[in-house]
């Protein structure tokens, strides 16, 4: 019978997956229960032993030492106390070997559903030590069931809770999906422990970086921060340690493979990968690309950053419904206000307009206070007035005198009065008609030779010869 009974306790540490100690001593602690319920008193203090080996069942209860025994189950003699223990003394509490002599039927009986709960508690207490070492760690399970507001995750020893917010809007789960999802917390329930899971959680973009970068895992490349929105867009900030490593082109990988491995765990989710920086301008300037920046002004008291972008990047900055400037402000921690470039000169030139009537109305009242002072007006009164001066007109005649001539005012220029002019083309000539040589000819059809005669003009006086 005990190696039927040791059988059984080795059969069941296989089929909950515990060890064989863990199961013996979930027994024994039922065994007490149920022994202190049936053969002793329920305040009496009792301790319960199974041999590993043979399965032999021994219990010890504490008794009391007296001189009389009226109650065998609590007191023991005197004499007896010291054949156990030679130096006991009256009124003393020793622990005594008291095994029933029915302690199998007990075991089998009594002590079922007291072994089987604490075998639970024992499952319970192992699950919670196996995955209170995963938190915020990457763990795989399978679909089991969809419910509308959440789904649950089978991880093998237990089941996981993947709740409507934790979940990814443009996902859809299906049962016996397989998925990578992200253990948020691990608490203890009157039912067990209870796993929470997430897919929207930022740590499972940085956990799969860690995954498929190498330089990450190993500390070469740091990540900086993360800031995500699920199933639409993400930014992570990287850094390099070490000088001459490409934090960005890590992360992104050879033709991107390594960067695309991850969008694809995460269902082509956009992911931005920028370079950290400990100037708060530049950060700023990388976590809002691909938009150009401009100038960026920052408000160091305030932690707020006015960042100017030009007219034809303004919407590219602000993405669609504002996301890329709100993942810029969760990355980098400042807030951050966006202008236009047309916008802010004409800020600029308002406020430049603004400090000049402030500054001249600041000198005129500096002038009045000073025209104000006692000390100006007794000095003014004091002065005495100069007498007037005898004054002879002279006639002095005007002298012409020769003002620098002014240089005229540059005029606007066309680019036609810049280049040089092109050079006339020449008239065409005149194509001479080409004479078409007529040959005489007779009635008959002989052709008839014309001589040719020398004519000489000569003036009026002479005469022909």
């Amino acid at each position: 019978m005990k190696s039927d009974f040791m059988l059984a306790i080795t059969q069941l540490s296989a089929e909950k997956n515990l060890s064989k100690e863990v199961v013996l001593g979930a027994v024994e602690s039922a065994l007490v229960s149920a022994y202190r319920k049936n053969n002793f008193a329920p305040t009496q203090n009792l301790s319960v032993k199974i041999s590993p080996s043979t399965g032999e069942v021994t219990v010890w209860a504490e008794k009391t030492v007296v001189e009389s025994v009226t109650d065998p189950c609590q007191e023991i003699s005197l004499p007896d106390a010291r054949r156990l223990d030679k130096t006991s003394e009256l009124s003393d509490l020793l622990m005594v070997e008291a095994t029933p002599s029915n302690a199998g039927r007990i075991a089998a009986q009594t002590a079922k559903q007291v072994i089987l709960q604490r075998l639970h508690d024992a499952e319970h207490s192992a699950i919670y030590a196996e995955y209170a070492d995963k938190v915020d760690d990457i763990i795989t399970g399978t679909v089991r069931r969809v419910d509308p507001r959440q789904a649950y995750i089978d991880l093998g020893r237990a089941e996981a809770l993947l709740v409507l917010q934790d979940q990814v809007p443009s996902e859809r789960y299906r049962v016996g999906q397989r998925l990578k999802v992200y253990l948020v917390e691990v608490a203890e329930t009157a039912r067990g422990p209870q796993l929470v899971v997430s897919r929207a959680h930022a740590g499972l973009l940085r956990r799969l970086f860690e995954l498929e970068v190498p330089e990450i895992h190993n500390g070469t490349v740091e990540i900086k921060a993360v800031s995500r929105e699920a199933g639409f867009r993400s930014k992570v900030a990287v850094a390099a340690r070490q000088p001459g490593i490409d934090p960005v082109g890590c992360c992104v990988g050879l033709r991107g493979i390594r960067i695309q491995n991850i969008v694809n765990e995460l269902n082509g989710e956009k992911i931005d990968v920028v370079n950290w920086s400990e100037d708060p301008a530049v950060f700023i300037t990388n976590a809002l690309s691909p938009a150009h920046v401009a100038e960026v002004r920052l408000d160091w008291h305030e932690k707020t950053a006015e960042v100017v972008i030009p007219d034809r990047q303004l919407s590219l900055a602000i993405g669609k419904e504002g996301q890329n400037v709100r993942l810029a402000v969760k990355l980098t921690g400042w807030r951050v206000d966006i202008k236009s470039l047309s916008q802010a000169e004409v800020e600029r030139a308002e406020h430049e307009a603004k400090r000049a009537i402030e500054a001249a109305e600041k000198a005129e009242k500096a002038i009045e206070a000073r025209a104000e002072q006692p000390e100006l007006k007794e000095a003014i009164e004091e002065q005495p007035e100069e007498e007037p001066s005898e004054f002879i007109p002279v006639a002095i005649e005007p002298e012409i005198v020769s003002k620098p001539q002014s240089r005229a005012k540059p005029t606007l220029r066309f680019a036609e009065d810049l280049l040089v002019p092109p050079p006339e083309k020449p008239e065409p000539k005149k194509k001479k008609k080409k004479k078409v040589s007529r040959r005489e000819t007779s009635e008959d059809g002989i052709r008839l030779r014309r001589q040719k005669r020398d004519v000489t003009f000569l003036d009026d006086e002479d005469e022909y010869i």
